[in-house]
């Protein structure tokens, strides 16, 4: 796995960051992964993201190597791992529903006594 482009990151001062896929997932809607991170080496499955539903880690660029189709470099576009340490804001029909009854300011009564 000596490659030019692991040489280059090396020089740059970055942490190796290469995945390998070696087969599909078991329900088939992705990949079966080794991801080596600098001296770490991690298995984990590769899946596609969708529009709406959550992310639970990482959001990665694949480069292919030259020296196999199946290894590829790994850039980190985003780690919902950290992001989702906050609690979702999340605003429904019915929470503003309720937010108005319960917050909003109620027209003064303009009658006289």
């Amino acid at each position: 796995m000596d490659s030019e482009s692991s040489r280059k990151a090396s020089a740059d001062g970055k942490q190796r960051d290469v995945l390998l896929v070696y087969g599909p997932s078991d329900d088939g809607k992705g990949y079966e992964v080794l991801r080596q991170q600098g001296d770490e080496i991690q298995a984990g499955r590769l899946r596609p993201l969708y529009d709406g539903k959550p992310i639970h880690g990482e959001v990665v660029r694949l480069e292919p190597r030259k020296e196999s189709p199946a290894l590829f470099d790994v850039e980190v576009q985003h780690d919902a791992r950290v992001a989702s340490r906050r609690p979702a804001q999340v605003a429904t029909d019915q929470y503003r529903k309720g937010w108005e009854s319960i917050w909003a300011s109620k027209r003064e009564s303009r009658q006289l006594n």
